[in-house]
């Protein structure tokens, strides 16, 4: 499939990055213009949903290279349009039927290739579906925020596992890193019922997952290597320690269901961890989707280093409750996440040579 289909519904998902910025700024106390009365409560919906799950199924659609598949992307990115609109209701019905394509989607790539971690990625794709079922009943969004965090952690681990495979792992590692899944698993369960015991273990789970992560991903190898394989190394170990970070303060504090501490959780999380994945796989994802090359340039540590100050002077904003920090720190976290969609641009439409 060219990208004739491709392109629109991946800057349908750029839009919903850039509706869910505007609205996490409304969020943490900017004062912006807003179009419609709920868009600051649809932040992490857009964020998520909108952004990230639209993204993730269009990239797996385009792996499939199933041509009627494109219709799973096509309505989650609907379901950010009405919410970003204002229509909640039907963003979130959508976005759920979004979710649920993706796991039925995984179920087949399941049966093609089956795998340990084709199994994990499409467990973590009904783990999204559940947390928007409970988003759709009307539960507290703490408790369907959690099962969205599972799904993108366990997705990128999933992806890490896969290549992980490489270094031949011993047999102990596979243990272990199904202990952190059950863990996992465990805890999402037990958060329905008694969310602060359920955060509480679903965070042992991904801080076994990051410790997995560091001592056992390939990205230890490949840093020590030049150019585009170190920046990307550099990006995921960089993740997991603040995957490592938001899952301690998790663990801490417990079931915050709001407020400073729920934020620095929450944004060690899907800002630390999620980004610096995004940001190391850009050069690759974005290609696969446009058919377009990308050339690798020394510039794309700018944007890496920016995340993960401007991500340390949020947090710092929140553990010390100082609304000038937290403010500023989540300013600037948009304007680095800006930065990265400007330089990729640049390195898309006209590539450099690359540089070490």
């Amino acid at each position: 499939m060219k990208p004739a289909l491709r392109l629109p519904l991946l800057l349908l998902a750029i839009l919903a990055l850039l509706v869910a910025m505007w609205a996490g700024l409304l969020r943490i106390g900017w004062t912006l213009p807003t179009w419609q009365p709920r868009l600051a409560q649809s932040h992490g919906p857009l964020m998520i949903g909108g952004f990230l799950g639209t993204l993730i199924a269009l990239e797996r659609v385009v792996s499939l290279n199933r041509r009627a598949a494109y219709i799973i992307p096509g309505v989650a990115a609907a379901g950010a349009l009405a919410l970003m609109v204002g229509i909640i209701g039907w963003g979130s019905w959508l976005i759920t039927l979004g979710s649920l394509g993706l796991a039925a989607l995984f179920l087949v790539m399941l049966r093609q290739h089956p795998a340990l971690h084709t199994g994990v990625m499409a467990g973590a794709a009904w783990l999204w579906f559940v947390g928007n079922v409970i988003w759709l009943l009307g539960r507290p969004i703490h408790q369907a925020v959690l099962w969205w965090a599972s799904f993108l952690i366990l997705t990128i681990a999933g992806e890490r596992l896969e290549l992980s495979r490489i270094l031949r792992p011993p047999r102990r590692a596979r243990q272990l890193f199904l202990g952190a899944l059950l863990l996992v698993l465990i805890g999402l369960v037990l958060s329905v019922g008694v969310y602060d015991a359920g955060i509480r273990l679903t965070s042992i789970g991904f801080l076994a997952l990051a410790a997995w992560l560091l001592r056992y991903d390939l990205a230890r190898r490949t840093v020590r290597q030049h150019g585009l394989p170190r920046f990307i190394a550099i990006c995921l170990l960089s993740g997991y320690a603040w995957l490592g970070v938001g899952s301690l303060l998790a663990l801490i504090f417990g079931g915050m269901p709001a407020g400073v501490y729920y934020d620095a959780i929450l944004h060690a999380w899907f800002l630390g961890f999620v980004f610096a994945m995004i940001f190391g796989h850009a050069p690759i994802i974005f290609p696969a989707i446009l058919e377009r090359p990308i050339t690798y340039h020394v510039r794309f540590y700018l944007p890496l280093v920016l995340l993960h100050l401007s991500l340390l002077l949020r947090l710092i904003g929140d553990l010390t409750l100082s609304p000038f920090a937290r403010r500023w720190g989540g300013l600037l976290n948009v304007a680095v996440l800006l930065l990265f969609l400007l330089n990729t641009a640049i390195s898309l439409r006209q590539p450099t040579p690359a540089r070490a």
